[in-house]
Order: structure tokens, then C-alpha cells, then sequence
């Protein structure tokens, strides 16, 4: 395989987020970037997947293009499959899963095409010597991602293994957790920089703590895990070891005092306490059990970005009700000088904060679709922010290849 030669790929990544990816794999030098619902587009050498795969603070998961062909039915996908030189990619001892997706398919059973799909490439191991992978539906080795949209196919080999969000430091998780990839993508939209205070006041199991500590040490995020690209027929040892390399020589100490996290539950705190310390950022985070209502702010200044309880985690409506006008008039008293990040999936939470949002940005954590909300709080005047109407920041492509 020729190592210059460019190939295609797509990162997938929360809803909500496809501008950011944009901008992270811009930083890459990726090119023909198309930013589409739920991903992005883009090209380059195939080491590229090394980086994106290692960089990546908000995708999901980075899909190499192998194929993308016309069908009309269950057999032509079948035949499609059959023509690729799957033993070029991957050996047979290598466990495989097959994942098809589809928007507006003209086929009956997508089952049924993922088992065409694995048929097609254990036939064309046997014919290359008699042997096949075996499948593995919950820990592959080897992910193949088919996807359909009425008339093309698309089939992309999944260079990530386990989804990117999968850092490796969560030792524990609270009821609701929020994705990884999601938290940073949060904070990327929230404009905070290392070096500025950041305080996560429902901080939880401390997620947006982790990835905050990991931009101010510019740690990249997928440092110290594995990736199915390692098990590829392509990769390259010495090009991964020297990515590696280079992101380890660019991480840097935390300025100290400016990442700040709250909750009101010791078991909270114990939890973040928990998941910094796996990172080894356990004394570079100040963390406290407090309420938020109650303490003053830890600066004149900052950002402040939080997933408080709401909706589906409060089963108490009365208590959600008094949540947020205490929310909003806890900003707006104590907080002047700051600007608040706030994901909340309640529609109500617009009301009864009491405050004007500057900007609405739409986001999904999983399937739950939410809002980043986001109040200035204007030092001096406290005037009200006129309520920007932004939605998403990208457009999505009709009839786009994008896998889920």
C-alpha cells in the first residue's frame, strides 16, 4: 500500500458538535472537510486516522472508506462486498463485527444485509486459503461499518475499536453521566481556555473536570489506549510511536488554582476525586462539597460550565421547579463578571432561570436531545443579554453517507 496515497474517511461525533470536529481535524491538516449531521468528512494519508484517533477530544469515531458503489438490491450489496480484498486489511484470525445503518434503504432487512455482508467477507478469506474470522458482536478486533442510503453503499472499516469518548481514566460514573467527547465539546463551545478559571459547580463524577484538566495539560485524549488501526495489515509501528511521542512532549503542567469543581453530594466528590486521580490530576483540581447556592465565587472572573440535574434525572417536579430561578438568581447575584454554560434537555429551564440567554446552541447526549445555554453575566449594569436565536452551527447534508 502505497503510505502517500489519500484516502477517505468520516469521524463521527455527538449532534451539535460537527463544527468543532471541523476545526479539531482542520488542526490535523486534513482536507475536503464536509461537515454533515453527526460527522464529518475528510481526507488525507492514512496516518491521519493515527492522529484524529489520538487528538480527537470530541468525535466518536474515525471510519477509513474502503468502498462506496451503486445497488439495487440484496445481491449486489452482496457482490460489492465479495470484490473487496478483505485479507489486504486485516488477517483472519483477527474477530469481526458487522454494523449496517441506512437512511431511506430500498431493502427489507437490514439483519439480513449485515449477515449478507459477513458472508461476503468470510467467502472471499476461504477462497484466499481455506480459513475465516470469527465473529465477535461485543469485543472485535475488526469493526465493519456498512451504510445505505436508497441507491449506494458505503463501507468504511472502523480505525477506533472501542468509541473515542472511551479515554480510559473513568473510574466511576454517576446516575447520568455525561459522554466524554460531549463534555469536551461543551467546553470547547464555551470559548474557556487553559489558564482562565473554569468551575464545574454539579460537578458529579467530574467529567467536565477531566476534560478541562486534559486541555490545560494538553494531554491528548486517546494517550494511553489501543485502537483497532493497530491491528491493520497497514500500520505503520514506527509512524504511530512518533505521534505518540510528539503528544508527550507537548503536554505541560496545570496552571494552578484556575480548574474548580463542586457538588453537593460527598459520594460526588468522591467519584471525581476518583476519576482525576486515574489521570494523575487529583492535586491539580480543587474540589469541595458545597452548595452551589451558598458559596461565593472562587474569582472575579471565569467560565462556568455545568450539567446540572434536570428533567429526566429529578423525578421531584417541585424541587426541578425551584432549581432554576435559585440557579438564575445565584448568577446573577453572586456571578457578574462571569459567563455560564448551562445543558439542560427541559424546555422549561429558559423560564425559570429568569435570565436571557445570549445563545441557544442545540447538542444530544445520546439520544436526549438538550441545549447549551449560555448567560453573560455583564459586571456592573447586570443588564439582560438579548436572547440569541442561533441553533446548530452546521447544516446537515441531504442524503449524506453517514454511519451511526
Amino acid at each position: 500500500m502505497n503510505r502517500a496515497e489519500t484516502h477517505f474517511f468520516f469521524a463521527s461525533c455527538p449532534r451539535g458538535l460537527e463544527a468543532v470536529l471541523v476545526n479539531e481535524l482542520t488542526s490535523l491538516n486534513a482536507s475536503h472537510l464536509l461537515a454533515v449531521d453527526g460527522g464529518v468528512h475528510f481526507k488525507g494519508p492514512l496516518e491521519l486516522c493515527y492522529a484524529a484517533n489520538l487528538h480527537s477530544r470530541v468525535a466518536s469515531r474515525v471510519l477509513w472508506r474502503v468502498a462506496r458503489a451503486a445497488y439495487r438490491n440484496e445481491t449486489d450489496i452482496y457482490e460489492q462486498c465479495h470484490r473487496l480484498p478483505w485479507p489486504t486489511w486485516f488477517d483472519c484470525q483477527r474477530t469481526l463485527r458487522v454494523n449496517v445503518s441506512a437512511i431511506k434503504a430500498s431493502v427489507k432487512s437490514l439483519d439480513f444485509i449485515t449477515l449478507r455482508i459477513k458472508d461476503a467477507v468470510c467467502d472471499v478469506f476461504r477462497s484466499h486459503g481455506g480459513q475465516r474470522p470469527s465473529i465477535d458482536t461485543h469485543n472485535p478486533d475488526i469493526r465493519v461499518h456498512a451504510f445505505l442510503t436508497a441507491t449506494e453503499l458505503t463501507v468504511y472499516i472502523d480505525t477506533s475499536g472501542d468509541p473515542l469518548f472511551k479515554r480510559g481514566y473513568r473510574r466511576e460514573a454517576g446516575e447520568a453521566p455525561l459522554k466524554e467527547n460531549l463534555a469536551a465539546g461543551m467546553i470547547y463551545l464555551s470559548g474557556w481556555s487553559p489558564g482562565r478559571v473554569f468551575l464545574d459547580p454539579f460537578c458529579g463524577s467530574g467529567t467536565l473536570l477531566c476534560e478541562a484538566a486534559l486541555m490545560s495539560a494538553h494531554q491528548a485524549p486517546g494517550l494511553h489506549r489501543s485502537f483497532a488501526f493497530e491491528k491493520l495489515h497497514s500500520f505503520d509501528p514506527s509512524a504511530w510511536s512518533q505521534q505518540k511521542k510528539m503528544a508527550t512532549d507537548q503536554q505541560t503542567t496545570i496552571d494552578p488554582d484556575t480548574l474548580l469543581g463542586s457538588d453537593l453530594r460527598g459520594d460526588a466528590i468522591s467519584m471525581a476525586r476518583a476519576n482525576l486521580d486515574s489521570l494523575g490530576f487529583v492535586d491539580a483540581v480543587s474540589l469541595k462539597q458545597a452548595n452551589f447556592f451558598e458559596f461565593p465565587p472562587p474569582a472575579s472572573s471565569g467560565i462556568l460550565v455545568a450539567n446540572p440535574p434536570y428533567g429526566v434525572r429529578m423525578e421531584d417536579r417541585e424541587s426541578l421547579a425551584s432549581f432554576y430561578p435559585k440557579l438564575g438568581d445565584t448568577l446573577k447575584k453572586r456571578f457578574s463578571g462571569w459567563t455560564a454554560y448551562i445543558l439542560s434537555s427541559d424546555p422549561q429551564l429558559a423560564k425559570g432561570i429568569g435570565l436571557a440567554a445570549s445563545k441557544r446552541t442545540p447538542l444530544f447526549n445520546g439520544a436526549l436531545e438538550c441545549r447549551l445555554f449560555e448567560y453573560k453575566m455583564i459586571a456592573g449594569t447586570m443588564r439582560r443579554i438579548k436572547a440569541d436565536k442561533t441553533s446548530n452551527p452546521t447544516t446537515p447534508a441531504p442524503n449524506t453517507n453517514n454511519p451511526t
